[in-house]
């Protein structure tokens, strides 16, 4: 995952990463892909910024048989990937490198993912033309970005938070997950890349956490939001942490059901082929 230097995750955060952000949040997406990807038994698929591997075993488990590959450049994340044990399905090898110069023949693919991190690529353009060299010809593309970041409510208000509480630009990081939001732009870049067929579905989750303490907790434990705290001693942090809880318990009440915040998550889906 990645601007590739910005959202870096290591050690505990990339842990706490895949035990509470995965299944709240992640493997939603994930799930979605595949079904929209719709990998096939024998295939040859590849999970470009693989993180901990949620998309990657999702493959595996629905393909059964086939090899899938996950890329990523940060460490962390790929070391809580290889630590996990192997489900079902087809094998996974892990490789760490970067997007933008994959260490991958011409043509090894038939289907390429990417969950929720072209948004942070330093190249976009780059990043989708190895994509696309490393496809066979009429593979297929399958990937996500967040819309904008008004579409997820609690995205917006912890942003707005991170600004009024640490002051301006703080919520630089949190922002740029939404930094791709523009559904023409994004058909421009794919198809720039060479791609035909392109399609864009835009598509909703709810997602769900035990409250909003949680979510300001984990946002600044699990994520590169971490940084915006780690240097604090743990008063102070505690301090940060309730006041923006005490923003978003305000900016999310119609979101908040006795005590359990659930809100709508949105994002684009493109298809595309080689």
């Amino acid at each position: 995952m990645a601007k590739q230097e910005q959202w870096q995750l290591e050690g505990s955060a990339a842990d706490l990463y895949e035990r509470y952000l995965v299944p709240a949040i992640t493997a939603l997406w994930a799930a979605d892909l595949m079904d929209r990807a719709a990998p096939q038994s024998g295939e040859r698929i590849l999970d470009v910024a693989c993180g901990t591997g949620v998309v990657a075993r999702s493959a595996a488990e629905r393909m059964g048989s086939g090899q899938v590959v996950g890329l990523d450049i940060n460490t962390g994340m790929l070391a809580v990937a290889r630590s996990l044990p192997r489900g079902a399905g087809a094998r996974i090898d892990w490789h760490e490198g970067s997007a933008l110069e994959m260490p991958f023949p011409d043509s090894a693919f038939d289907l390429v993912l990417c969950q929720l991190g072209l948004q942070f690529f330093p190249d976009r353009s780059s990043a989708l033309r190895e994509m696309f060299r490393v496809l066979v010809p009429d593979g297929r593309l399958a990937l996500n970005v967040f819309s904008a970041i008004e579409h997820t409510p609690a995205a917006k208000a912890l942003a707005d938070a991170l600004d009024r509480q640490l002051g301006p630009g703080a919520s630089a990081t949190k922002r740029s997950e939404h930094s791709l939001a523009d559904a023409d732009e994004l058909y421009r870049l794919v198809a720039e890349a060479g791609f035909r067929q392109v399609t864009i579905h835009t598509t909703t989750q709810n997602i769900r956490f035990p409250s909003s303490r949680e979510y300001v907790r984990l946002q600044l434990a699990a994520t590169p939001q971490a940084g915006l705290v780690s240097g604090m001693d743990a008063g102070h942090r505690e301090a940060v942490i309730a006041a923006i809880t005490g923003d978003l318990n305000f900016s999310l009440a119609i979101y908040s059901t006795e005590g359990e915040l659930m809100f709508p998550q949105e994002a684009h889906v493109v298809l595309a082929r080689k």
